[in-house]
């Protein structure tokens, strides 16, 4: 049985009501994506990689987003629990859903709320990925690993619609999931900025892909991550307690 907590250096992440609990692949990405002023985490679960965020950018706000209701519950416990508790927005919502308002400019109307688009310059997610397999007899980590409820096209179409012009996507993703994902990104419009390769060991193949996508296209950023090695330690040294 999974641990029902997990202690990072200067957060901790409950994690009994979440389908997904902690794991490398959250972690890999929140220290590896570049943040903002405004951050969106699509798919928060426990709150982990909202809280990375947090921590690795003093400065932004985030709002966190997902549909299952007791996840949402304990990301807000986590988040509140945090030293960022004033900057962390949990929010209950499928992304096809979601919408974020601002009070209307016209003080005569300060009941009305004004959608905004198009307003984050950092969008994060650990997505679902599993598109064709045998789903988890457990509803909630059925909906949290499969796609049926946030497809690749929808995951993406929504990234454009809330990303900045000059913003970033970062996603992690299954070695075998990553031509798919960079299709389905450019036909709505997202174009590879950064792909940086994880592998176990130096000569295995990779395993995983932490991609991030910008709305133009331009030179993309190659790099490669062993796991337990200088680099990926020296990129996790400010959550872990250990190593």
């Amino acid at each position: 049985m999974s641990n029902s907590y997990f202690s990072f250096k200067q957060f901790t992440v409950h994690q009994e009501r979440c389908a997904m609990k902690v794991g490398t692949d959250g972690t890999l990405l929140g220290a590896w994506a570049r943040g903002g002023t405004h951050i969106l985490d699509i798919g928060t679960g426990t709150g982990l990689i909202a809280l990375m965020m947090a921590q690795r950018f003093p400065e932004a706000s985030v709002d966190a987003i997902d549909i299952d209701a007791d996840a949402c519950e304990q990301a807000r416990q986590n988040v509140a629990a945090s030293p960022f508790a004033a900057r962390i927005q949990v929010h209950e919502s499928s992304l096809q859903n979601y919408k974020l308002y601002c009070p209307s400019e016209d003080s005569s109307l300060s009941s009305l709320l004004t959608p905004l688009s198009s307003y984050y310059d950092s969008i994060v997610s650990n997505p679902p990925y599993f598109e064709q397999s045998l789903k988890a007899p457990d509803v909630q980590r059925s909906l949290a690993r499969h796609t049926d409820s946030l497809s690749y096209r929808d995951l993406l179409q929504g990234v454009v619609s809330h990303l900045e012009s000059g913003g970033e996507f970062s996603v992690i993703i299954p070695f075998d999931c990553r031509s798919r994902f960079e299709a389905e990104a450019i036909i709505v419009g997202l174009y590879p900025s950064r792909v940086c390769a994880v592998k176990t060991t130096n000569r295995k193949s990779p395993r995983r892909y932490l991609l991030a996508f910008r709305k133009h296209p331009g030179e993309i950023e190659t790099s490669e991550l062993i796991m337990n090695s200088d680099a990926y330690h020296d990129l996790v040294k400010d959550f872990y307690l250990k190593g």
